[in-house]
């Protein structure tokens, strides 16, 4: 399988390298960056996080990629698209997530990595609707959902997951190609 890289003005999305982790879990693993993920992980968690993200590129041949700010190579976190494994939630749809480093907040960087991110879905992998996962006190979450054109499915929502127990509700929000390409298409 070909590597995967996608350029942005200011960001490169690619696939892992090992290393890349020690610099990831150091800007990410932080009590504000985990605040809506169940708190910081230990050792074993991020083992069993890493784990998951190769499994998803290995499964399905998309993962949620690093994000490389190219004026310097900095990881800045990652972003891209999985399958749901939430069995309560909307199971086997494509996702997409995001998580960055402090530092890297307010910048547009999310936004940037996210909309690319959708372009390859609906572009490249074909998907005819991706939903996005978070907590309703995740305003900033959310209201990243909501500028990229994805719209609330209440339908879609479901109790807690292993992520965001103590939150509440996993609330979802999704957008499908016919919106996404009359958008930005």
């Amino acid at each position: 399988m070909a590597e995967f890289r996608h350029e942005t003005g200011r960001l490169v999305l690619r696939d892992w390298r090992d290393a890349d982790w020690p610099e990831f879990w150091e800007g990410t693993n932080t009590p504000a960056v985990m605040r809506w993920l169940g708190g910081q992980l230990d050792v074993s968690g991020m083992a069993a996080a890493r784990a998951r993200l190769e499994k998803y590129q290995a499964d399905y041949g998309h993962t949620f990629w690093v994000v490389e700010r190219q004026d310097d190579g900095a990881i800045l976190g990652f972003c891209g698209l999985k399958r749901c494994t939430d069995e309560n939630g909307p199971f086997g749809m494509p996702e997409i997530g995001w998580r960055l480093r402090e530092s890297a907040w307010g910048q547009g960087f999310a936004k940037e990595a996210a909309r690319a991110s959708l372009a390859v879905g609906f572009g490249d992998f074909g998907f005819d609707e991706i939903v996005a996962l978070t907590v309703k006190g995740n305003r900033a979450s959310w209201g990243l959902m909501r500028a990229l054109g994805m719209r609330r499915r209440p339908d879609l929502d479901f109790g807690q997951s292993h992520w965001s127990r103590g939150y509440g509700k996993v609330i979802v929000h999704a957008i499908d190609r016919d919106h996404w390409t009359a958008r930005d298409g």
